[in-house]
């Protein structure tokens, strides 16, 4: 009898199961202890349990298979271990009516707030793991998805299932009625807008990497704020404008740590940005011992009376470290001169019990850090920028709202002129469609001033910045 091969994905693991014949979806799933919650003990009343196979969604306590497939599942698991806050500046807000909703689709996590607007109050933000990790972890991998495997309608499902959950939820939590809502922002990278309105990525997927589709409008009832370019988008049109660096009218830069490393540089009256491929590292997704932030994560590591010490999250047992561990890690073993300048190592380094550095991870990190501090030296020449002119260097994102500053400039993620320079300003992203919302004066936005988006591989600097970046000096 011919044999199929169901490839069931959930997060980021696959698993294949064989099977012959026509089979129910359900059975499949139990005997390998994948079945999704059912609480309506798989009558298929409650929907719980969906998932897409191939491109269709389905209750996979009904549904049945015949043939080779792929299965995407997910948890629908409200995340609390994520940076939702972010810094904002004071602004007059418009008079109006009713809540709002503000939603930053990140390539990792989502996150959504209801605001009143009329009093301006910002209610607790709700998040959850981007769904679409089941499929890529970072941006390319899933508009490849879409490209060459037709895989945008899984994408756009999931995303779109996933806020409308956030949304029930946070409804739900304050005592609101959907008809309650009268206004939606949504930000994010150019990518996650793409998949998040159903729009096919193809002019994202070749050079010279064009997007045929900026936003910047209002489309069934949802604002969507301008992008920059193919991969700098909304989030960060929305992260310079809850920096309030514009109306400080003072040469700045911002970045926003992640998957793909986006770098806005203000001078002269002038926005002048760009995006660099980091990889996974700063999500310690791309390394053999990392893991996402939460509990059993190791998140810094320090040298007390000659040794290694390190704190977990939730002060459970460790199991794995996240980027901002990861970058301490480093820092910590160059000064122990466990890493050379050169990135060498002798051996793997056991960090904590049974998690071990390993000269890969190393050479991962070198990789993610060249590209953010190459990208920022590349960006600040041709300007004709120096670094001592740069009064503040913001941080934006998750991410950099964890890691230490002095491990940063340790490993050179960022000029070591720009430590005292640098502030830390959270969950920008979200807190700048927050101010969308609420009416904020557009002379907080990019769109009131100049502005550039270049592509670091057209500039002749790069290359030689970037491999100079990569050492550890």
């Amino acid at each position: 009898m011919t044999m199929s091969t169901l490839r069931v994905h959930k997060k980021t693991d696959v698993t294949e199961i064989t099977f012959s014949g026509r089979t129910r979806l359900r059975e499949l799933l139990e005997a390998h202890g994948l079945m999704p919650d059912m609480p309506c003990a798989g009558n298929g009343t409650c929907g719980k349990c969906y998932g897409y196979l191939d491109t269709e969604k389905v209750l996979t306590c009904q549904a049945w298979v015949d043939k080779d497939a792929d299965l995407y599942l997910h948890e629908k698991k409200i995340l609390s271990k994520i940076k939702t806050d972010g810094e904002m500046p004071s602004f007059d807000i418009a008079d109006q009516s009713g809540y709002g909703v503000a939603v930053d689709i990140g390539t990792t996590t989502v996150v959504l707030r209801i605001v009143d607007l009329k009093t301006g109050k910002i209610l607790p933000a709700v998040s959850i793991e981007n769904p679409q990790r089941t499929l890529s972890a970072d941006v390319i991998g899933r508009i490849q998805a879409c490209v060459d495997h037709g895989k945008l309608p899984v994408l756009n499902g999931l995303i779109n299932d996933v806020i409308q959950d956030l949304k029930k939820h946070a409804l739900k939590e304050n005592g609101l009625k959907d008809t309650d809502i009268v206004k939606t922002v949504v930000t994010g990278n150019t990518t996650m807008l793409y998949l998040y309105t159903n729009r096919y990525p193809k002019s994202l997927a070749y050079n010279p990497f064009i997007a045929d589709c900026l936003f910047g409008f209002t489309e069934n009832g949802v604002t969507y704020p301008p992008c920059f370019g193919a991969f700098v988008g909304a989030d960060i049109y929305t992260a310079i404008t809850a920096s309030g660096l514009i109306r400080k009218n003072e040469t700045a830069l911002l970045i926003d740590l992640g998957t793909n490393g986006e770098i806005a540089l203000f001078h002269d009256g002038k926005i002048t940005c760009c995006a660099t491929a980091c990889g996974p590292v700063f999500e310690a997704t791309g390394v053999g011992c990392g893991g996402h932030a939460g509990p059993g994560a190791i998140d810094h590591f320090w040298i007390e009376d000659g040794k290694i010490k390190y704190s977990v999250i939730g002060n459970e047992e460790a199991h794995h470290v996240c980027g901002s561990g990861i970058i301490d890690a480093i820092a910590v073993l160059l000064e122990l001169g466990e890493i050379d300048e050169t990135g060498a190592m002798a051996e793997p380094y056991e960090l904590a019990p049974g998690i071990f550095l390993d000269p890969k991870d190393v050479r991962q990190l070198q990789l993610g850090k060249g590209a953010i501090c190459g990208g920022i030296r590349t960006l600040i020449a041709r300007e004709g920028v120096k670094e001592k002119d740069i009064k503040t260097l913001y941080i934006a994102g998750g991410f950099g709202s964890y890691i230490s500053l002095k491990s940063a400039v340790a490993i050179g993620l960022f000029p070591p002129e720009l430590e005292d320079a640098a502030k830390v300003i959270g969950n920008a992203a979200l807190s700048g469609a927050i101010m969308m919302l609420l009416g904020a004066d557009k002379s907080f936005e990019p769109s009131s001033v100049e502005t550039e988006c270049i592509n670091l591989a057209q500039e002749p600097d790069f290359s030689d910045l970037y491999m100079e970046s990569m050492f550890f000096e």
